[in-house]
């Protein structure tokens, strides 16, 4: 089920997405899709050209409920520490960020899906659980 949803604009070729807290100067993304550290994913992303499509998912209650895009391909499926239940969606220029609560503080297992992974992403699917669940 989708719980949130945003069109971010990037100068810069990564969009950063995890805890609120400042992304980490060691979350190097070199020539990779997507990189990750404990708390934060950098993806790579299209800039300059379009808005980026970043969209927030939870399981849904109702399976009949549209979820994300089956032929997105993931970059990343891990665990992000969120100390605070929110997850913040950014660009690297911290001049545009989305932040949405999405529980109590603590681990959260999250998937990113990309559209087309590398340079040309321009949509971005987000699929968070808590580790409960």
């Amino acid at each position: 089920m989708q719980i949130a949803g945003v069109d971010i604009y990037v100068n810069r070729p990564v969009l950063h997405l995890g805890a609120t807290d400042r992304v980490p100067l060691s979350l190097a993304l070199d020539t990779a899709p997507a990189a990750s550290c404990d708390t934060h994913v950098a993806v790579r992303v299209r800039p300059q050209r379009e808005l980026i499509k970043v969209r927030l998912f939870a399981p849904p209650d109702d399976p009949q409920t549209e979820g994300p895009d089956a032929e997105f391909i993931n970059v990343f499926d891990g665990s992000l520490l969120l100390s605070d239940g929110r997850i913040a969606v950014g660009d690297v220029e911290q001049l545009t960020r989305f932040v949405h609560r999405v529980g109590d503080r603590g681990q959260f297992n999250v998937r990113v899906a990309v559209n087309a992974p590398g340079p040309d992403a321009s949509a971005i699917d987000i699929i968070i659980t808590s580790p409960s669940k």
